[in-house]
């Protein structure tokens, strides 16, 4: 089969060190183990602009942005809950905007969850949950109307944006309210820092979201990736370590190079 033909026994190997923690931690996670999750600095930002919202009695707006239903999506979910679940105990309102029909099927469906493990069903408001267009500025244009028509306190910007985002900080500062974003969408990135009160950079998202969750899947996913990067580091040291032993056989390596350069870099070292 083509996509196997160059496997062998040491990718198989690799496969299972990269792939295994993952397995693990996710089954421990799920038989009550606690994982730790470092607390990221963003965490308290979210805590802020939330008791802000409450202190001014103004709703919260939340948006996963451009993401569909994937892992960045479901990271969000679990950011979303948290908030959710804080807003229904604190009595502040949620105002969820979305762009996908298959990604605000499932919000609304766990904000109403939500809502009903904390015996708050009289705060769940679906008009609240407002599906606005696919298209990119479009979605930008009535996300805008939103924030400045509802004078929302607190922004919430959790997912993959592209170059909507600027208008969509920009609205929230308008609005004066405190904005905390996060996203994997590098190119993004320096527009939220330079816009939010706090970004969450990167893979920051994912941490967040298992933090807040405390999903065994994502804490344990988490988890295992770290474990995942270490092996990868270790390979690396390993092979930097054999490349530097071998390296010492001089008179049958540099015959190998035709750049002068390498050839003079070793002549020191003879």
């Amino acid at each position: 089969m083509p996509g196997i033909e160059h496997a062998n026994w040491v990718l198989g190997l690799l496969l299972a060190a990269l792939l295994g923690p993952v397995y693990y931690f996710i089954r421990a996670a799920r038989r009550g183990q606690s994982l730790f999750v470092r607390r990221i600095p963003g965490l308290d930002a979210v805590d802020d602009a939330m008791g802000r919202a409450v202190e001014m009695g103004r709703p919260m707006m939340f948006t996963t942005g451009l993401a569909g239903v994937g892992p960045v999506f479901f990271a969000c979910l679990g950011i979303l809950k948290h908030l959710v679940a804080r807003a229904a105990r604190f009595g502040c309102r949620m105002i969820l905007a979305q762009n996908d029909p298959e990604v605000m099927a499932i919000a609304q469906s766990a904000m109403e969850e939500t809502y009903r493990k904390a015996g708050r069903t009289d705060l769940y408001r679906p008009e609240d949950i407002i599906f606005l267009s696919t298209e990119q500025f479009a979605f930008a244009s009535g996300y805008m109307g939103i924030a400045h028509r509802e004078k929302v306190a607190a922004c919430f910007l959790f997912g993959t944006f592209a170059a909507e985002s600027l208008i969509l900080a920009e609205a929230g500062q308008q609005a004066g309210a405190i904005q905390v974003a996060g996203t994997v969408s590098n190119e993004q990135i320096p527009f939220f820092i330079t816009t939010c009160d706090y970004t969450i950079i990167g893979e920051e998202l994912y941490a967040t979201g298992a933090y807040l969750s405390r999903d065994p899947v994502q804490t344990g996913s988490l988890r295992g990736q770290d474990a995942g990067k270490l092996v990868i580091l270790i390979i690396i040291l390993a092979g930097v370590g054999l490349a530097t032993v071998l390296s010492l056989d001089q008179g049958r390596l540099v015959q190998g190079f035709e750049v002068p350069l390498a050839k003079w870099l070793f002549g020191l070292y003879s």
